[in-house]
């Protein structure tokens, strides 16, 4: 061969390399990406760090850093209705799920069934709410708790050497791989429902390294729902630090909010709504900082099973091509339930709720708590974390968003066709609309109000008006000068006040509801 015909070989050795790589590039570009949902339980606006909180979390903090932070994302202000909508698209009223959890949910897909009509692998660790199996809807993998709350350390009957578990019954449903046991007791005495459900998640992710398709994994976590149960080892990091009381803590948070950025040098705090701490006794402030240290230890907790989340990804090479999103599902909670129990607060033995006065804190700067339609029952901290696909990282979006949207989202980002008719029943149209423009650094708009309707609370918002009601009449606000609700203008502005609550009433004749 002679020297021309030698380096007119290589060079087009060199241009097929080239081009091979560069399809390999665009192929790895055009993958479609991994998606993790995150939802916590009962979790107030501010109890992160990266939202103004005193806990340590430094893996979501980070995500919050690398990513993308939301100030005005909506749930529906309770557990089991909030996640209906998040699985469905759709308001809780039309899948059935607005005042029951056990039933099947209606005239809707799942999640796990679009990821799966777009060739995703589909898993579900963690709680369900629900009497319905996953693995019948969708998913490949489910491991968990079918129902509200449960003890952490055991959901089940006593073991021998421990004490009686502090439970509101000891059968509840759970489930390993799609088989439902109940009562389920784990032999292991290290089991923690928050580690646990991490435990399933990084099973199937091993499983899951072979096969060449991408995975949809939804970790729907039970932290920090009562009852407050937490290792030693992360209460011992917050005890103490309480005791300065619920107004310092709250006023530190928000003043952590404005230095951040996360709210403008002008937003206003809410009227406090908890007990005056130098009137509470010595022994009540103990117990009230010994509360709040096992609720920050529990999202302590979260947090640091989300990073064991992140360094499997990291050891599987796709944390940059895949999407997490993390979500609460109603603000901080006021509850008690009255089964505290013997033993110290935290241990297996003791059934401890927040209740307002911390829930006042965790709920920082909003007003009211889980089950209202304000905005502290139903706005959630969010979080969008994809390396490869975000385009503005560090930035903080005010665009109003609502679980109904994470269904439309996910389709635009997958490509998934949403039916019209599955399985032989009709499917009724998506509510929401995608917030992956934003994630691509484009703007959004919504057409359409969105709308509550939980227990005594009933709420719509359009624009920057939004008209809510708790046991009785309404209340009208304008949330960009009145982010807090704290000026009620219905009597001065009647015209939106009547223009609203229509609006409402043909939502709820829509949705087959009766009005309160």
């Amino acid at each position: 061969m002679n020297i021309k015909n030698l380096i007119l070989s290589v060079s087009i050795c060199c241009v097929l390399i080239s081009c091979k790589e560069t399809k390999k590039q665009s192929a790895a570009v055009d993958a479609k990406p991994n998606v993790i949902l995150i939802l916590a339980d009962d979790m107030g606006w501010s109890d992160l760090g990266c939202f103004g909180s005193e806990v340590s979390t430094p893996n979501l903090d980070k995500m919050a850093t690398n990513g993308m932070r939301f100030t005005q994302v909506y749930n529906t202000s309770k557990c089991f209705p909030s996640r209906a909508t998040l699985l469905t698209g759709l308001y809780s009223q039309e899948t059935g799920y607005n005042k029951t959890y056990k039933k099947n949910m209606n005239n809707a897909i799942t999640l796990g069934e679009l990821f799966k009509s777009a060739g995703y692998t589909t898993m579900w660790s963690g709680k369900h709410h629900s009497t319905e199996n996953p693995v019948t809807r969708g998913f490949d993998h489910y491991s968990g708790l079918f129902e509200g709350a449960c003890n952490y350390f055991n959901p089940g009957m006593q073991r021998e050497g421990e004490g009686q578990p502090a439970q509101k019954r000891n059968d509840r449903p759970w489930c390993i791989e799609g088989e439902v046991i109940q009562p389920f007791t784990p032999e292991s005495k290290d089991f923690y429902t928050t580690d646990a459900f991490t435990d399933y998640a990084l099973g199937w992710l091993d499983q899951h390294k072979e096969e060449k398709k991408p995975f949809f994994l939804y970790m729907a976590y039970n932290a920090p729902h009562d009852p407050l149960m937490a290792w030693p080892e992360d209460i011992v990091k917050y005890q103490g630090k309480y005791k300065v009381g619920y107004e310092k803590i709250r006023q530190a948070r928000f003043a952590k909010q404005k230095a951040m950025g996360l709210l403008p040098e002008n937003y206003p705090l809410s009227e406090s709504m908890h007990k005056k701490w130098e009137e509470l006794t010595e022994d009540e402030k103990a117990r009230e900082d010994t509360v709040m240290a096992v609720y920050g230890a529990m999202i302590d907790r979260l947090d640091q099973n989300i990073g064991r989340l992140q360094a499997k990804l990291k050891e599987m090479k796709v944390d940059e091509n895949t999407l997490i999103v993390f979500v609460s599902d109603n603000g901080a909670s006021s509850e008690n339930v009255k089964l505290e129990g013997t033993g110290p607060i935290g241990s297996i033995t003791r059934w401890t709720s927040l209740r307002g006065d911390w829930a006042n804190v965790s709920n920082t700067p909003l007003r009211y708590y889980k089950n209202y339609s304000h905005e502290g029952g139903i706005k959630t901290p969010m979080i969008a974390y994809w390396p490869k696909g975000l385009k503005n990282k560090n930035t903080i979006s005010d665009t109003p968003l609502h679980f109904i949207d994470f269904m439309s989202t996910f389709a635009d980002l997958t490509g998934a066709e949403y039916p019209t008719n599955f399985n032989e029943q009709e499917i009724k149209p998506m509510q929401g609309i995608s917030f992956l423009p934003l994630l691509k650094g484009e703007e959004i708009k919504r057409e359409k109000p969105l709308f509550w309707e939980w227990s005594k609370g009933r709420a719509v918002r359009e624009g920057d008006w939004k008209l809510v009601s708790f046991k009785g009449g309404w209340e009208l606000y304008n949330l960009k000068t009145d982010p807090v609700e704290s000026t009620d203008l219905s009597a001065s502005h009647p015209e939106k006040l009547e223009e609203l609550k229509t609006k409402f009433q043909n939502w709820a004749m829509e949705m087959g509801t009766v009005e309160i």
